[in-house]
Formats: structure tokens, C-alpha cells, sequence
């Protein structure tokens, strides 16, 4: 008893689109329109930034405040 026929590897009518490459295209029609959206949205501004934040951005950075000790604590093993 045979389960499977082997198909042929070009269709019988050229015209006519099979399952596979209709959902590859549709696949790809996405991923091209994801990616479109995505190089459209790129001229965006910076948003501004809060007053308090001002320091950080002038090379104040990275500081060890008792918040970040005590994690450094809770982290030890």
C-alpha cells in the first residue's frame, strides 16, 4: 500500500501557484514591509531629555549609590 506519490517537479499548469511558495511569498511580502516601516521611522528625533538627566549626559555617569552597594551585596555568594 503506498501512502505518498511523488509529485512532479514542475507543476502541470505553469500558471498556477502551490501552497509552499504562496506562503514563502507571503513570508517575505512581511518581513519587506516590517523592514520598510522600520527604515521609514529612522529620521526620528531624540527625545529630550528630563532636567535631572542633564548631568549624566555631561559626563557625570556611572556613580555607587547605597542602592547599587546594597545589590552588589545581595549578588555575593
Amino acid at each position: 500500500m503506498k501512502l505518498f506519490s511523488k509529485r512532479p517537479s514542475t507543476p502541470a499548469d505553469p500558471g498556477r501557484v502551490d501552497r509552499r511558495t504562496l506562503v514563502v511569498g507571503a513570508g517575505v511580502a512581511g518581513a519587506a514591509a516590517v523592514a520598510a516601516r522600520a527604515l521609514s521611522s529612522a529620521g526620528v528625533e531624540a527625545p529630550v531629555h528630563a532636567p535631572g538627566t542633564v548631568a549624566a549626559a555631561q559626563g557625570e555617569g556611572y556613580r555607587l549609590t547605597p542602592h547599587v552597594l546594597r545589590y552588589y551585596e545581595t549578588t555575593k555568594a
